[in-house]
């Protein structure tokens, strides 16, 4: 049964907010978003980050220190277990995405929970279940360079990437590298990233034709890697956090900025908006 909006009641309808009681938000914007604005001088200072992947490699001259490091799995009775990870990087994919974020934001907070293990194997349940121990955390951004295909994880993804949103949390999310269906980066409440082939880091574009959103250097990318070594990789993988890098500068410069804000800040400079080619 479809109930009418339009009922005649006295009362606000929930959701709902009485004009004397609007909160005046303080915000202060520039005629124009420009990137000396949006993170000159930034470091990433106060910024918490966690990389959602195959763990961290500690102490990698690449990467610096990792705050914290949690390895997620799901029991037999189908529950969460988040434990002290001391393997640390099963393969070297979440290593790699942390020293770009790193080389960006050298004076943020990384934590890595791990959801990947050897040879790149994971489970949709253990990547729900470390997306979900994320957000309870609270980080201010969470770098996703992974996703699922199975469409029995789609609703639960849905549900945890809006709630991080309100939460005022920006996942970043990987598009995946083949041209197929998958999730998280399919859905708006996050930040959506696949790749381009310049060099310079700092270059990123808008997509004016989503589902994905930004385009991020990802092509012939040097990444840290196990053992305390790089190598060259290509994927958009590794475009993603190079955009998690961008936004830790961003919204450590300006902290109050919600999810939509800092999207249209990323907009507002990306390379073929505002920003310099």
């Amino acid at each position: 049964m479809v109930e009418p909006e339009e009922e005649l009641v006295e009362e606000l309808p929930a959701w709902s907010l009485s004009a004397g009681a609007v909160e005046r938000i303080d915000a202060q914007w520039p005629e124009r978003v420009t990137r000396e604005w949006a993170w000159a001088g930034a470091t990433g200072a106060g910024l918490r980050v966690c990389i959602v992947d195959s763990g961290i490699e500690r102490d990698h001259p690449l990467v610096g220190e990792v705050q914290e490091a949690v390895a997620v799995s799901v029991g037999e009775d189908g529950e969460a277990v988040v434990v002290e990870d001391t393997e640390g990087d099963l393969c070297g994919h979440g290593t790699a995405c942390a020293g770009i974020v790193r080389s960006f934001a050298p004076d943020c907070q990384l934590t890595s929970a791990r959801v990947l293990g050897a040879g790149f194997t994971g489970s949709g349940d253990v990547l729900l279940a470390g997306l979900r121990w994320a957000i309870e955390q609270g980080f201010d951004l969470v770098n996703m360079s992974l996703s699922t295909t199975k469409r029995r994880f789609a609703t639960e993804l849905h549900e945890l990437a809006d709630a991080a949103y309100f939460r005022r949390m920006t996942i970043v999310a990987s598009a995946h590298n083949m041209p197929v269906e998958s999730y998280p980066w399919r859905f708006s409440s996050v930040v959506s990233v696949a790749s381009h082939d310049d060099d310079d880091p700092f270059v990123f574009y808008a997509n004016p034709t989503p589902p994905v959103e930004f385009f991020a250097r990802g092509v012939d990318v040097s990444v840290a890697w196990l053992a305390g070594e790089s190598i060259r990789a290509t994927g958009n993988s590794f475009a993603t956090p190079h955009l998690t890098g961008i936004c830790a500068l961003i919204r450590s410069k300006h902290p109050e900025l919600t999810p939509v804000q800092l999207k249209n800040v990323l907009y507002l400079t990306a390379s073929n908006v505002g920003g310099q080619p």
